[in-house]
């Protein structure tokens, strides 16, 4: 059994969590095989939406603790098992296509993390979200980088010290997830959402995700500095001229990157 599928339908792709059995647990075969596929996607010019999912009961229970102390797990394993498994959250916002969670059950420690890696989240409405290290004396240091950045330090450290579960109206709330859906319409949700952005241009949704994140841990004055420049560049590709020249035409934009 493949533990980590890809499928392509069209401009969306979905990498699909494949193991009910450890609720999609990362282990280090698992987070390397979704960097290899991660890579497939980056590497595909007719990709332009990447839905993350998984299978069974849960999207992703995080690492597998039974992993984590067997007698092999020394010093040199853990190193690196969070090394793999900290490049590859930093893949997905290097990925030039737009990456979506698509969330149902739990998604605890570094699925969790997974989930606040992506760029954007669709969740069911009975989801649960936690950074449950703590309880067993391990803080969830790993996740909480991608947490702070989309929740807020007062939140993510509610999260982090108290490892409790939060539902996915909280997440919602706090910006965890972008909408919470009924369980029956959650892939049809999240398709819909990935349909339309993958309606865009290839080159201004990869253009827009890596001038995002290159700004977004700026202060102003520097992120500006920053924009400024690439909103410029980004008026002199050809998909820009031809998306306003259609709107001043009043017509649909023929994209060169479709």
């Amino acid at each position: 059994m493949k533990e980590v599928i890809l499928e392509r339908m069209g401009p969306i792709a979905h990498l699909i969590l494949n193991n009910p059995a450890t609720r999609n647990a990362l282990s280090l075969p698992v987070i390397q095989s979704i960097l290899t596929h991660l890579d497939e996607v980056a590497r595909d010019p007719g990709v332009r939406v990447l839905i993350v999912r998984g299978e069974g009961p849960a999207f992703c229970a995080g690492h597998n603790l039974k992993d984590m102390v067997a007698p092999e797990a020394d010093l040199h394993a853990h190193r690196r098992l969070f090394s793999t498994c900290s490049k590859m959250m930093l893949q997905l916002h290097r990925l030039p296509q737009v990456v979506i969670a698509q969330v149902h059950g739990i998604a605890t420690a570094a699925g969790c993390q997974l989930v606040a890696a992506c760029d954007l989240a669709v969740a069911e409405t009975g989801a649960k979200f936690a950074t449950p290290g703590v309880k067993i004396g391990l803080f969830c240091s790993t996740p909480m980088v991608p947490l702070v950045r989309v929740i807020g330090r007062r939140r993510a450290l509610e999260m982090l010290l108290t490892g409790r579960f939060v539902s996915a109206q909280e997440a919602l709330d706090w910006g965890l997830v972008n909408r919470v859906v009924p369980l029956e319409r959650l892939p049809e949700e999240t398709m819909e959402l990935a349909e339309s952005i993958a309606s865009f241009s290839r080159f201004t949704l990869a253009f827009g995700k890596e001038a995002f994140y290159s700004q977004v841990d700026l202060d102003e004055r520097a992120a500006y500095d920053f924009a400024k420049e690439a909103i410029v560049m980004n008026c002199l590709a050809d998909d820009a001229q031809e998306g306003m020249r259609a709107f001043v035409e009043k017509r649909a934009p023929i994209w060169k990157h479709r």
